[in-house]
């Protein structure tokens, strides 16, 4: 009974603790599941697209195109009619008008107010009299008022402000472009950093596995007594110095993940992972293709936004100018009014003594005289900055024709020396390697292999230096020929 129990238990045991190693399993398998969810991985047009969209400096910049059309508009509408209406509450707070004198003025011909040149209407004199037969003064009611006024003004400053507010909406367009390039030209140098110096680790880990083997392999020998201390602690040395070289380098790589990071809009602790290896970026093909390109300056968005800025001053120009045309202003008007809780004798009375029209229609022409020499002055001072911003675009024009045969002079060098330092890492590592062999056979010291291994990482770094380079002249030409 007792083996029945024992036995029993055993399996009970068995079960339980399979049981909980597939639910661990289970749960390892949901958690990466979940991990793998949350990783984002991009290509490097990828990454530029998605930059685009969520990089808030871009959207900032799209915002200001909306409020460059926006003023637009604003400038468009000034030249359209105006329309504004109002209504008023007047009371008078109990306000007695005296009608003695009224009488008195219409018992001469001469000043009566049935005088309907001066009163505008026929008065009926008898309900005058009437009125002031039964009191002397009158309470003048409460009243409501209304109106409509139209008015449409043009003249040359509002055309050539029309213009002018096109012309800034179209550098703000071309601004939200040069974002976009700065911002996917950094994209670009960060994503073939992290790959390069990806395959920088992989190197350095490899040869570090190595060092570790020989360091092992020597302190085995020093314990059997057929190697010196001396040995294994130059070894040691350089295995701290690939140690430190690694997590350096990825330390590194971490910050410019960091800065993809920020100019995608992406939080900090959101993996990213890429999926383009080096050589599907920067090859041989692509940085020939580039050298063949010529420079086109109405591609160069520098050159662009200065030449548009050039025509906006020459337009600003125009804009003081403009000043010395007429204005033309048409105009309607409408009123009317009501008294409030008012008898009809009151109305009919108080209607004599009001002459202002309903309806009046106008048009005004507006010349400018003499301004005392200010808008010669305005003229004069915006001619001078046209001719200034004339010159700085011949300027720009010579720069950028410099700057094309240095960028394509450093990319060239840059090529050239990340050539050499290619066949330099192999013949480095092949030597370091064919080094390791002979150490283990005891056929060279362990200083010939230390120095074997510091050579080896002092061509690493210069081959990273020398890709970074490239990458650098690379991405500067792309932008400056707009790539």
């Amino acid at each position: 009974m007792k083996r029945i129990f024992k036995k029993g238990g055993c399996l009970l045991t068995l079960s339980i603790l399979v049981s909980a190693s597939l639910f661990a399993q289970a749960g390892d398998s949901l958690n990466a599941a979940d991990k793998g969810a949350n990783v984002l991985a991009f290509s490097l047009d990828e990454a530029k697209k998605y930059a685009i969209e969520h990089n808030r400096t871009i959207q900032n910049a799209s915002y200001d195109v909306k409020k460059a059309e926006a003023a637009k508009w604003k400038a468009i509408a000034s030249m359209l009619p105006q329309v504004s209406g109002d209504v008023t509450y007047s009371n008078l707070c109990g306000y007695k008008r005296d009608l003695s004198g009224l009488m008195g003025g219409g018992r001469s011909s001469s000043t009566g107010i049935s005088d309907t040149s001066n009163a505008g209407m026929a008065v009926d004199t008898a309900s005058l009299q009437q009125a002031s037969a039964s009191s002397s003064e009158i309470k003048v009611p409460s009243t409501v008022s209304w109106g409509v006024s139209v008015t449409a003004t043009i003249s040359g400053v509002q055309i050539v402000g029309v213009r002018v507010a096109k012309i800034a909406q179209e550098l703000s367009m071309m601004a939200v472009g040069k974002t976009d390039q700065v911002i996917t030209s950094n994209i670009e140098t960060s994503y073939v950093n992290i790959l390069a110096l990806q395959t920088t680790v992989q190197l350095l880990e490899s040869n570090l596995e190595n060092m570790d083997k020989m360091y092992n392999m020597t302190v085995n020998a020093v314990n059997a007594g057929v190697a010196e201390q001396n040995d294994a602690d130059q070894i040691a040395i350089q295995v701290a110095s690939m140690k430190s070289a690694v997590n350096t380098t990825k330390r590194t790589i971490e910050v410019l993940y960091n800065t993809i990071r920020t100019m995608m809009g992406i939080a900090a602790d959101q993996e990213i992972v890429l999926t383009q290896k080096l050589e599907d970026v920067v090859n041989p093909g692509s940085i020939l293709s580039l050298m063949g390109a010529d420079l086109n300056l109405n591609n160069n968005y520098d050159y662009r936004i200065k030449s548009k800025s050039t025509e906006l001053t020459k337009k600003q120009l125009n804009l003081s100018k403009a000043a010395y045309i007429p204005s033309l202003t048409a105009f309607y008007n409408y009123s009317d009014y009501k008294y409030v809780n008012a008898d009809e004798q009151t109305e009919a009375i108080l209607d004599m003594f009001s002459s202002s029209p309903k309806n009046t229609v106008g048009v005004k022409l507006s010349v400018p005289i003499w301004s005392s020499g200010s808008r010669w002055a305005d003229v004069r001072s915006a001619k001078m900055d046209y001719e200034k911003a004339l010159n700085e675009l011949e300027d720009m024009e010579l720069q950028l024709g410099i700057q094309e045969k240095q960028l394509r002079y450093n990319l060239t060098s840059a090529y050239e020396n990340f050539e050499i330092q290619s066949n330099n890492i192999d013949v480095m590592q092949r030597v370091f390697k064919s080094n390791s062999e002979k150490f283990k056979y005891g056929t060279i010291s362990s200083m010939q292999l230390t120095t074997s291994s510091t050579e080896l990482i002092s061509a690493q770094n210069t081959y990273i230096t020398a890709l970074m380079d490239m990458i650098s002249a690379y991405v500067n030409l792309k932008v400056l020929l707009n790539k």
